[in-house]
């Protein structure tokens, strides 16, 4: 009776392992299962989680993209020019800041579709002005010389083949260079019309005394101060016309002529002038380049 006591008792505890052992199996397969299961859920969350954060960034990036663009179509570029440099640019009766430079800018930026401010400084400071990167270019009847190139200038095509002439006061005697032997020349500082009688003075002669403006220059003439001053030849032509000036051009007295040049001082403003040579060629293939002329100058 004992043995079968034990034995029985024996039974019992092996069926009570093996059932706790069958609770704690399924319940480790549950615990597996629901790891699974629990993921599984994570993985979509994470794929949308990752998929807010591309679209955020693809959100900033085409934000600064479209901040870049409208910056450069907003664009307001500052150009310099003189103050009186007729018939290129000057204050009209009506008090209308005018002129073949003013009006031919005008044309191209129409053209071409940008937004500029004319500042109408004085030839001097006008220069200061882009060279301090305080304007982006210059528009001032600028010659196309080797030595403003040498210096930083970066020129357009040329928009205006001109002359420099000498000028004297009517009833002078003086017809040629030779004339002008022992006497003095009136010049315009940092101009063409300055090298070009810079260029004579030694060969005939003449000495030349240096002023800031043309007004001052032609003054000195009539004053009887300066034999003759030099000045670019449609400058000189309109001058005498509209002021009425006792001045007369000699006939062989002029230079071979250099082109007028739009210019910029930075080769960040590069863009600028690559627009004002792509208008230049538009308007003088439409006809309005040739319009602009003849307003002024009658050609």
């Amino acid at each position: 009776m004992k043995k079968l006591l034990a034995m029985a008792l024996i039974g019992c505890m092996a069926f009570s392992m093996a059932a706790c052992g069958s609770d704690d199996g399924a319940a480790q397969a549950n615990d597996t299962e629901a790891g699974t299961e629990d993921a599984a859920a994570d993985v979509p969350a994470q794929e949308e989680a990752t998929s807010d954060a591309e679209a955020d960034n693809a959100g900033e990036d085409t934000a600064t993209d479209a901040e870049e663009n409208a910056s450069a179509g907003d664009k307001v570029w500052t150009v310099a020019t003189d103050t009186v440099f007729r018939p290129f640019e000057f204050t009209n009766e009506q008090g209308e800041f005018v002129g073949i430079d003013v009006d031919i800018l005008a044309a191209i930026a129409e053209d071409q579709g940008f937004e500029y401010e004319l500042n109408s400084l004085g030839w001097d400071a006008a220069v200061a002005a882009v060279q301090a990167g305080q304007a982006d270019a210059i528009i001032a009847g600028a010659t196309i010389k080797q030595e403003r190139i040498d210096s930083g200038w970066m020129f357009s095509d040329g928009y205006y083949n001109a002359t420099q002439t000498f000028v004297v006061a009517e009833g002078s005697d003086i017809k040629s260079f030779e004339d002008l032997a022992g006497k003095n020349v009136a010049v315009k500082n940092g101009t063409a019309g300055m090298d070009f009688a810079n260029s004579l003075k030694d060969e005939y002669g003449f000495t030349t005394t240096v002023f800031e403006d043309s007004p001052t220059m032609y003054q000195d003439v009539l004053l009887g101060n300066s034999a003759a001053c030099v000045e670019d030849t449609p400058i000189m032509a309109d001058s005498i016309k509209i002021g009425n000036l006792a001045l007369v051009i000699p006939e062989g007295m002029e230079s071979e002529g250099a082109p007028y040049g739009f210019a910029i001082m930075n080769e960040s403003n590069k863009e600028l002038l690559d627009m004002f040579n792509a208008g230049l060629a538009n308007i003088k293939a439409n006809g309005k380049y040739d319009e602009i002329i003849a307003k002024y100058l009658g050609e």
